[in-house]
């Protein structure tokens, strides 16, 4: 008896796996060249609304208003792979952590996860939501 219902209930299982949102994720394509501003660092508001992160063909930039960084750029699996990444020094008051934290995010190849308009990268403590530029 208990193979019968076993049975009968794999349809109901399989309607209710196949109604389940599956999540929207779009492809980081690096051939085509994509602007991106900062929505948070570390789950904070930027301090700049200067902040910009460009990735075209192999290369990547980046700024939180201050110093620009910057370097080769790929896609591994769901990973951005950079590096080595270059960086001005100048000293920027207010600005320098969320700097360094974007560099040290950058420089360990975070993982990705891109909904529409929308780009979260994650590595180690480091984190950044970005939101795509008209």
């Amino acid at each position: 008896m208990f193979k019968y219902i076993a049975v009968a209930a794999l349809p109901l299982l399989a309607a209710c796996t196949s109604m389940a949102p599956k999540p929207d994720s779009t492809p980081l394509v690096l051939s085509a060249p994509s602007g991106w501003t900062f929505v948070k660092i570390d789950g904070k508001a930027p301090k700049s609304a200067k902040n910009r992160l460009l990735i075209e063909a192999d290369r990547i930039s980046a700024t939180v208003g201050c110093n620009n960084m910057g370097g080769s750029a790929k896609i591994e699996a769901d990973r951005l792979v950079t590096g080595p990444l270059m960086s001005t020094k100048m000293f920027c008051e207010g600005l320098m952590e969320q700097e360094q934290a974007v560099g040290t995010l950058l420089g360990a190849s975070p993982s990705y996860v891109r909904t529409n308009d929308r780009l979260v990268l994650k590595a180690g403590t480091h984190s950044a939501e970005l939101k795509l530029l008209p």
